[in-house]
């Protein structure tokens, strides 16, 4: 961290530069991208909003992140079940399984990942297809492999630095959902679930 003098006419202007700097000569220094700026940048190129406000995942139970009204919604008829934690972070899984065809929803809190991950890290596969998603005006993607017969869909939510809730839809029944129906079932959980984390903040 550097602080460097800014002259001007009639005086002296002390700036505080606030970003990592390296000096190279003598009164010169060159600015070093910070990890949040590189993520910000890709996110930038990708299409995608700025995220307008941090919405921290830390501590945050993800089968609270859709109330009773919201699993109506999206005809959740069971009891939310927590996931075994992965190094992601902690998961929990609910289903719709009153009447066919049957289907999943599956909601993780990862704290250790940006959307740039997906994007040109180490997350991103070239089996995926990546694309824009709308919720909620937050940084968003789609995320899924194009097939005839769909395993999933994934709702990808740059909620706050270094950290994404991940949604996924599923088929139980086989054959029951082309991608589009899974990408808008995950998109619409997305929504609820970040409506949600908005309420816990």
């Amino acid at each position: 961290m550097s602080i460097r003098l800014k002259y001007v006419a009639g005086g002296m202007l002390a700036t505080a530069v606030l970003t990592s700097c390296t000096s190279t000569d003598e009164g010169q220094a060159y600015v070093v991208p910070t990890a949040e700026s590189s993520a910000s940048q890709s996110a930038k190129a990708a299409g995608l909003p700025q995220r307008p406000s941090e919405l921290k995942l830390t501590g945050i139970d993800p089968c609270t992140l859709l109330t009773p009204e919201q699993l109506d919604q999206l005809k959740v008829n069971s009891k939310p079940r927590q996931a075994r934690e992965s190094a992601d972070g902690p998961s929990c899984s609910f289903d719709v399984d009153l009447t066919r065809p049957y289907y999943s929803y599956g909601i993780t809190a990862v704290t250790k990942a940006d959307l740039d991950a997906w994007l040109t890290g180490d997350r991103r596969k070239n089996s995926m297809t990546t694309e824009p998603a709308g919720v909620g005006g937050f940084p968003a993607l789609k995320n899924f492999r194009k097939s005839s017969d769909p395993s999933d869909c994934q709702t990808l939510v740059g909620v706050a630095a270094g950290q994404t809730i991940v949604v996924q839809a599923f088929p139980v029944t086989q054959g029951a959902f082309n991608q589009q129906q899974l990408c808008d079932l995950s998109t619409q959980a997305a929504n609820l679930a970040l409506q949600t984390l908005k309420a816990h903040g």
